[in-house]
């Protein structure tokens, strides 16, 4: 950590697909005196953004290039093909990468998943934007695949998706410069891990009152006094035996009590 962050605002960036709502809440509810800025990005240029000091820190699909920028994997995406309503691939719930090989499958230029070899047919000429690939698919073209957060940004009323058993997988991940993990950095990171406000995780200056708590705290008995004995009358050494012989008890007790007889 390189230590208190000077500037006066947080600036978050985010590719396509990418709801960072819930965490910005979370943001303004705990630090109301920073504002948190959101920066949208193209899903290619995120990693180029961060490196340039434009964010300091944003939510991007892995893999992360080089060992500059810290990641921490968030989720996974579920895998789908964007079709027309009307394809025969809409009668079915879900389909392989094999059912595709007789399809156009357009391929974007900012495609997010990492293919060893690309399924169906390619088209003549790669659609620069996943966008412009969606209009492809509307007018009848081909068909998409995408992480499941993209087809549902660019829904339209004409297609739909279904999921792919088994096509590669889009990973989301909380990334940023690594020499400039700042306090406002580690501040995020506690939000997006689900960290509570008092925390000590990730900020250094909580550590030291957290150890103060602790050791304002009573001790527990160390065994000896009071508690000693109390473990032998709830079953201890003496009270075990005493249990074990009622009737030698009741002989003491009798010989103590009963008057003895004189000559």
């Amino acid at each position: 950590m390189t230590g208190p962050e000077e500037t006066p605002s947080f600036r978050l960036a985010y590719v396509p697909g990418v709801t960072p709502t819930k965490w910005v809440r979370i943001w303004n509810e705990r630090l109301p005196g920073i504002p948190l800025t959101l920066v949208q990005v193209p899903a290619t240029g995120a990693q180029d953004l961060l490196r340039a000091g434009e964010a300091d820190a944003g939510f991007l699909r892995l893999p992360v290039e080089g060992t500059d920028l810290s990641a921490i994997p968030l989720y996974t995406e579920t895998t789908v093909v964007v079709i027309p309503k009307d394809h025969l691939i809409a009668a079915v719930e879900e389909l392989s990468v094999a059912e595709l090989a007789d399809e156009i499958v357009l391929h974007p230029l900012d495609d997010a998943l990492a293919w060893e070899r690309l399924p169906g047919r390619p088209a003549v000429e790669r659609p620069a934007t996943t966008a412009d690939a969606i209009e492809l698919v509307a007018a009848g073209v081909g068909v998409l695949v995408v992480p499941q957060s993209l087809a549902r940004l660019h829904h339209r009323k004409d297609l739909t998706y279904r999921p792919l058993t088994d096509a590669p997988e889009s990973r989301v991940a909380l990334s940023w410069p690594q020499e400039k993990t700042t306090d406002r950095v580690e501040d995020f990171i506690g939000i997006v891990r689900g960290r509570t406000v008092n925390s000590s995780r990730g900020r250094a200056g909580a550590a030291p009152a957290d150890r103060a708590k602790a050791k304002d705290k009573p001790k527990r008995p160390s065994g000896t006094g009071a508690a000693k004995g109390s473990r032998g009358g709830a079953g201890g050494s003496g009270g075990a035996k005493g249990a074990k012989s009622p009737k030698g008890a009741r002989g003491a007790a009798a010989k103590r009590g009963k008057p003895r007889r004189r000559p």
